[in-house]
């Protein structure tokens, strides 16, 4: 089975596999939002974390490979009151536009081996209007202790190290690593080891 197969699969369900919420790491972030403005939000799935976004003024671009989740999305976007924009894309291939966002959310998206993540980080870095917002959130490699989410492959889930040296030209570059509780639909279910970044272009 093709990793869009997979997650066309999984997201075919009926019910939300990572939940309605937003992530509660992008949720804390609200008081550094932009009143207004254009925000993407990457590998958005099912659309919990682009639908908040909407929800706090924003003009939102949901991106995903999976027209199952994006089905989701817009369904769960009407049930909110809330209009978002969505695009079926495959991020490595997406012909990603430079300077257009004022926030770019990229939570979990941790599918793209080192070559191919490389050039999504530079890509995100581009997409951000000058000052632009950056919130990223991913697994460490203690995650695969947990197994509560995530993938398998250590060569996938960030450090500091690695996020600094990658993001190393934005400002107000700020990098946690932490312990917690997600509770997360099905999808991230219990406690794990990630890693926050808050950052401007």
């Amino acid at each position: 089975m093709s990793e869009f197969e997979r997650w066309e699969t999984r997201f075919s369900a009926p019910d939300y596999v990572f939940g309605t919420a937003p992530n509660a790491f992008l949720a804390a972030q609200k008081p550094h939002l932009p009143r207004t403005g254009r925000a993407l939000a990457v590998a958005d799935g099912e659309g919990r974390n682009g639908v908040w976004l909407a929800e706090q003024g924003l003009d939102v671009l949901s991106l995903d490979f999976s027209p199952a989740a994006q089905a989701k999305a817009r369904a769960l976007a009407q049930a909110r009151h809330v209009s978002i924009t969505t695009e079926i894309a495959d991020i490595t291939t997406w012909s990603w536009p430079e300077a257009q966002f004022d926030v770019v959310a990229v939570i979990f998206t941790q599918f793209t081996g080192p070559a191919e993540r490389a050039v999504m980080f530079d890509r995100i870095r581009k997409a951000l209007k000058p000052g632009g917002l950056l919130l990223m959130q991913g697994y460490t490699p203690r995650q695969l202790h947990y197994g509560t989410g995530g993938p398998k492959q250590i060569e996938n889930l960030y450090t500091r190290a690695l996020l600094e040296q990658a993001f190393a030209s934005m400002s107000e570059l700020r990098i946690e690593e932490r312990e917690c509780e997600i509770q997360e639909g099905s999808g991230h279910a219990g406690m794990s080891a990630v890693i926050d970044l808050v950052a401007r272009k």
